[in-house]
């Protein structure tokens, strides 16, 4: 099987915090292992010395990755490749892909990969648009370009069952007809950020939770801040929060600058340390010093390789019970106040028998996520 791989990269500037690029890197040499030839189209590389590699435009904006996709460009690449299938990680660019499809005289069968949702429902199956693509109003039309992307699929993968019933419940309420494309096909978990925590001796000292997801006021952030001014006066634990940006572009923070601006107030607080894994995707050591994880509070969430990460590491993850967190993770460790959050967070830093069971639980969460697992799953959406 040849498979084109279209990717966006939002921070090529920074790839260790692009969460589609290290889903690539990863799966790519998975799917080489696994027999499939493999070219990624991308701004930046991804994969091993067995993938291709076709250099594209930096789309600037997340919006311009959305609505100006280079038709000419995708015709030349699909005649050069001649793929079996073709794999848009944008949804919203599917419909050009498959015009290009057209153009080009292929038959490839295309699949749209759904690494962000454009919308999330909450109780009462009420619709809420996802605030990070909804500047200056944009969100409806990104939905419907999120609508006609799923149309022009022929397969449609999603990361969890959540986002499956949330894809699905949009699709409905557009009329996109998803008939028998949809696959829930997991991003993989990064082998080197991977340990068996009974292999880990506990040490004194104060606990360290830790928070590793990106700073957008769209992730909950401030509510994240409320709570790390809560847990700092609580003097049980101490955090350690990671800078995954680190300097932006202009046009990113001339679009978003929230980040800079969290950043600030956390790096502010008492018992808070911000830290930066100087773009080495490798943090396996910022990890393995803390107790436990804290999930974002962004109600839109289908998936976060973040909190896999926490959890590969055997450390427990606390969360909101919201979207795909609420899946996921153990309903022991799911809070709805901040009261709860905080007593939750010392009882792991204190109960020795509590973080240990957890330690375990969170640990096997992963097992089904290694990339030769995933690889599987992913060609079996595609045949």
């Amino acid at each position: 099987m040849r498979v084109l791989y279209l990717l966006n990269i939002s921070n090529p500037d920074r790839l260790s915090a692009d969460s589609g690029w290290i889903f690539a890197d990863l799966l790519a040499p998975a799917l080489a292992d696994a027999g499939a030839e493999v070219t990624v189209a991308a701004p930046a590389a991804a994969g091993d010395a067995r993938c291709g590699f076709h250099q594209t435009k930096v789309p600037g904006t997340k919006y311009r990755a959305r609505f100006s996709a280079d038709i000419d460009e995708l015709v030349v690449l699909i005649g050069a490749e001649r793929p079996d299938v073709v794999v848009a990680n944008q949804v919203e660019e599917a419909p050009a892909v498959r015009t290009a499809l057209l153009e080009a005289g292929s038959d490839a069968l295309l699949a749209g990969y759904c690494h962000y949702l454009p919308i999330s429902f909450v109780g009462g199956g009420q619709m809420l648009l996802d605030p990070s693509l909804d500047d200056a109003g944009l969100g409806r039309s990104v939905l419907l370009a999120f609508a006609a992307g799923l149309a022009a699929c022929d397969r449609v993968m999603v990361h969890s069952s959540t986002a499956a019933s949330w894809v699905s419940a949009a699709a409905a309420r557009m009329t996109v007809d998803l008939g028998e494309k949809l696959r829930v096909v997991p991003a993989p978990r990064d082998e080197r950020l991977v340990r068996d925590p009974a292999t880990v001796r506990s040490t004194a000292g104060t606990a360290i939770g830790v928070y590793n997801h990106r700073l957008y006021a769209h992730y909950g952030t401030e509510q994240f801040v409320d709570l790390a001014r809560q847990l700092s006066d609580s003097g049980t634990v101490r955090l350690r929060v990671m800078d995954l940006f680190g300097q932006r572009r202009a046009e990113r923070k001339g679009l978003d600058d929230s980040p800079e601006k969290m950043r600030g107030k956390l790096a502010a607080l008492p018992h808070v340390q911000v830290v930066s894994d100087r773009g080495d995707r490798r943090y396996k050591n910022l990890l393995a010093g803390a107790r436990f994880g804290i999930a974002p509070f962004r109600q839109g969430c289908p998936w976060s390789m973040s909190v896999i990460d926490c959890q590969g590491m055997g450390l427990p993850v606390i969360s909101p019970r919201l979207g795909w967190l609420a899946e996921h993770i153990d309903p022991e460790l799911c809070f709805t106040t901040p009261a709860e959050a905080v007593a939750l967070a010392e009882r792991l830093a204190t109960d020795a028998e509590f973080h240990a069971v957890h330690a375990k639980r969170t640990h096997a969460s992963t097992a089904d996520f290694t990339p030769t697992m995933v690889a599987a799953r992913y060609l079996e959406a595609l045949s």
